[in-house]
């Protein structure tokens, strides 16, 4: 069998390790990476950690608007899979890569796989919600990481095969935590102590594009006391720097430029809290235990806010105030399956 994934940022290279090493035991794979991650730290790094294969076609497409984004992908895509002719086209998550890659494979009649399907935030404002929408509805094989991502899809009378095979991340945390711990030195190198430090990560575009939401945000961090290390996500710093905005207001802060998949691993395992507004490190928080309080308005990780968990806040200055400063005990539950997702998702398939 002849697969071609689809990769394009972060969380898609950390998710599609555990599956590469899984379908590459019997079978082919070709990896296209879109380029819409294109900071070396923000993509390179993760083909070496996680021991991905370089990528057969690097498009190198870049930052853009959504539309010219997702239209020039889908333009080179299209003559890949021409050209290669794959038995199957796999796409990770919500990211204009995942809708590009589906879209050019389903107009060439190729199975669709989406891993990560059915997650829901039902605010189509975002655009990962729109992407993720059309993304499930072109599917052939729709693997899903919890059982609400199942009824999800079908309440949306998605008709073709959805299965709950448990969440792909968890396979990647279990397999790199201890590696993590022993490899990165990322917390001596900033003169960091475990448990005696929060971890922010600030991203998505409905808090970066918005001064007011922006500003609120980093509000709430001046009033936290406790010592703060944040990987800077490049949108976020220009953003900031677009809006003249001020961190120097913010006390016990150490703002480090974007790091790799097993240094981040070691900065969540080891933080008190985690703020956040990616996906993902709700996840990852929620798999090592550490307590998480995520800024935005809804979540597709809705397991994650049971016993406190996971606190939503939004923008708010005094929400997220609050909810870093609680003292929760929160109760983890086997929601996201038993790290055995990538097996399920290739044996399903085949």
């Amino acid at each position: 069998m002849k697969f071609i994934t689809i990769l394009g940022a972060r969380p898609q290279f950390i998710k599609a390790a555990p599956v590469s090493r899984e379908i590459r035991k019997k079978h082919t794979e070709l990896i296209v990476h879109t380029g819409q991650h294109y900071d070396k730290n923000m993509s390179d790094i993760f083909f070496e950690e996680l021991n991905i294969p370089k990528p057969d076609y690097s498009l190198e497409i870049g930052s853009s608007s959504h539309g010219k984004q997702t239209g020039l992908m889908l333009e080179k895509i299209e003559e890949i899979l021409l050209t290669e002719k794959p038995d199957y086209v796999l796409v990770y998550g919500d990211t204009n890569s995942t809708l590009a890659g589906a879209l050019a494979a389903a107009k060439l009649h190729i199975p669709v796989v989406h891993i990560e399907a059915g997650l829901r935030s039902f605010n189509k404002h975002m655009p990962e919600e729109v992407n993720r929408i059309m993304t499930d509805h072109v599917s052939k094989y729709l693997f899903c990481p919890t059982e609400t991502a199942v009824k999800n899809l079908k309440n949306e009378n998605v008709t073709e095969l959805i299965i709950n095979v448990g969440d792909v991340m968890y396979d990647a945390v279990e397999y790199n935590r201890q590696l993590a711990e022993n490899k990165s030195g990322i917390l001596e190198s900033n003169k960091l102590v475990s448990k005696t430090y929060h971890l922010i990560t600030v991203h998505r575009a409905e808090n970066t594009d918005d001064p007011k939401r922006l500003t609120s945000i980093l509000k709430a961090f001046e009033q936290i006391v406790e010592e703060k290390v944040w990987p800077m996500h490049p949108r976020t710093r220009n953003k900031i720097k677009e809006y003249g905005l001020n961190l120097d207001s913010i006390p016990k802060l150490t703002v480090i430029d974007p790091v790799g998949y097993l240094d981040m691993l070691k900065l969540e395992a080891n933080a008190t809290k985690i703020l956040t507004d990616s996906g993902g490190v709700q996840k990852e928080a929620y798999f090592l235990r550490v307590p998480c309080v995520t800024m935005r308005d809804q979540t597709e990780w809705v397991e994650t806010l049971e016993y406190e968990a996971n606190i939503l806040v939004g923008a708010n200055t005094e929400q997220i105030i609050e909810a870093t400063v609680k003292n929760v005990k929160p109760i983890y539950k086997d929601h996201f399956g038993r790290a055995d997702a990538s097996k399920k998702i290739v044996e399903e398939i085949l």
